[in-house]
């Protein structure tokens, strides 16, 4: 299994969890959790796809939605749908969220390389496919987007992005140096949070 869909099997198993989570938090029926947590999972992969014009890889292979079913059984399992407090509070939440973000970041910034974009492509895919999932499944369930209210989100995204880029130049894609940048990532995504860093505002 290559680099890439080592990172990408961790972001889809990370997003269908905080889906799930989402979908319980907004009252959703199990089918209402299920598609929260899909539309996490898949949405920013579906949408990367259909902007490089490739058949989408969530639909011609079958491990994504098989994690994704598993990751649905998995909280059942461990009644993580009996957690209704405050979501953006909860660690479990957090952590799962700057995990899928980092991972699809890096993900779509090597999808971009593959086919050929450049530095301002291989950004807004990294952006497409980090926070896409997210925004479909808060549209869908009538949420203000998650990137738009928290620490750095997008930021975070596009800055994985370009960082991946020039590993790229450099000769460093391998996986070692994809976990550093995935796991630099994900401290940084969480120290943003907790210490409510963000871009500043026009008065």
């Amino acid at each position: 299994m290559n680099a890439l869909l080592v990172t990408e099997y961790i972001g889809i198993a990370s997003a269908a969890l905080s889906g799930f989570l989402f979908g319980v938090k907004k009252g959703c029926d199990w089918l209402g959790i299920f598609i929260a947590a899909l539309l996490t999972a898949l949405g920013g992969g579906i949408l990367r796809d259909m902007l490089v014009g490739r058949p989408v890889y969530s639909f011609t292979h079958y491990m994504p939605v098989s994690i994704v079913l598993t990751m649905f059984v998995l909280a059942i399992v461990l009644k993580l749908h009996t957690r209704r407090e405050k979501l953006e509070s909860t660690f479990l939440f957090i952590m799962t969220d700057a995990i899928d973000v980092v991972s699809f970041s890096i993900v779509g910034a090597m999808i971009a390389l593959q086919f050929d974009y450049n530095i301002y492509g291989v950004i807004l895919l990294a952006f497409c496919n980090g926070v896409g999932g997210g925004i479909l499944r808060d549209v869908l369930l009538n949420e203000v987007p998650w990137f738009f209210r928290t620490g750095l989100y997008g930021t975070i995204s596009m800055g994985v992005g370009l960082v991946y880029f020039f590993m790229a130049l450099a000769g460093l894609g391998h996986i070692v140096w994809i976990m550093i940048l995935f796991t630099l990532g994900v401290a940084f995504r969480l120290l943003a949070y907790y210490r409510q860093w963000h871009l500043p505002r026009l008065e």
